[in-house]
């Protein structure tokens, strides 16, 4: 059997991170980071910031991170991902669009963009000369600075959920 960080149960954690966990959605990915009770607090805080209190609009958002799913092949990222970017408007037709092996081109251009932006910081670190003043182009300074924080978060993420072998829920709470 491969080996597997174990999520913790509850009287593994320090009430701190019992306390944290309460307030939140029963994820495996939020268990799974109370593992770290020094980052547990910062980490969910950043996500918040992210995914709630960005300006960048939250479609916009999920196809960018769908797409990070699929090049760093990140299925729990994905899976959840889904259901966030279906409840925000992307179409299970763009979905289909953003899977694809290669550039992302079936989308509109802002969609093409934004996929292009998650593929360039996935693969190459840093994001190409063009792309960037694209987005600075199309969302100004803040916007952009956004993007480029939400895309390479959730490659850190995606790197986290695979490395730790997060186990999707039996039944997700989203």
């Amino acid at each position: 059997m491969p080996p597997r960080v174990p999520l913790p149960d509850d009287n593994d954690l320090d009430p701190e991170s019992r306390e944290i966990l309460s307030k939140l959605p029963a994820l495996n990915v939020f268990r799974m980071m109370a593992n770290a009770p020094a980052s547990f607090r910062p980490w969910v805080e950043f996500a918040f910031s992210i995914l709630a209190k960005s300006e960048f609009d939250a479609r916009k958002r999920e196809i960018a991170v769908l797409r990070v799913a699929h090049v760093t092949r990140a299925g729990y990222e994905w899976f959840q991902h889904v259901i966030v970017a279906k409840r925000v408007g992307v179409t299970d037709e763009e979905i289909e669009k953003i899977a694809v092996d290669g550039p992302v081109t079936q989308l509109d251009e802002e969609g093409n963009l934004l996929c292009r932006v998650a593929d360039e910081i996935s693969s190459e670190v840093r994001l190409g000369d063009d792309a960037l003043q694209q987005i600075l182009d199309r969302y100004g300074t803040r916007q952009a600075t956004e993007l480029i924080l939400c895309v390479s978060y959730f490659n850190m993420l995606s790197r986290l959920l695979e490395s730790l072998r997060v186990p999707l829920e039996e039944e997700s709470p989203l």
